[in-house]
């Protein structure tokens, strides 16, 4: 019986469905995260966290950077921005200290912005990266 197989790994979880990763209670992450499928951060992050599906900053949770996903619900704190294609949901405990940008925006009495506020069909989506060249140097 093999502990492995193809369609497990190819998804990135089970039965190729994408999986949950957890930043636990007293665990610090330093470095950006990236998946595929849910991420929820209980401990801390410094870093920007980037989730496919959606991201969970449970209370208590902090995140040190900029959250991009389809989904964001934050009852910790976010010092960094929001950009969520669909939906952000703030609770009660939630504090966020940038911008949110997204579609959707649900805030519980006693959550708190302290950014710009974006929403529309063009909201939730990063700005894009200047490609701008810089000049050539020479040296004589």
């Amino acid at each position: 019986m093999a502990v492995f197989n193809e369609k497990a790994t190819s998804g990135g979880g089970r039965d190729g469905v994408p999986g949950l990763s957890i930043i636990g209670a007293g665990m610090r992450v330093v470095g950006d995260i990236a998946a595929d499928g849910v991420v929820k951060i209980e401990g801390s992050v410094s870093g920007t966290v980037t989730a496919a599906k959606q991201v969970l900053v449970a209370r208590g949770g902090e995140v040190d950077g900029d959250v991009i996903s389809r989904e964001a619900i934050i009852g910790g704190e976010v010092r960094g921005a929001i950009y969520a294609e669909e939906r952000v949901e703030l609770q009660a405990t939630s504090v966020v200290h940038g911008d949110v940008s997204t579609k959707r925006l649900f805030v519980q009495e006693g959550g708190e912005i302290n950014g710009v506020l974006r929403m529309g069909e063009d909201a939730g989506q990063p700005p894009q990266t200047s490609t701008r060249r810089q000049p050539a140097s020479s040296t004589f």
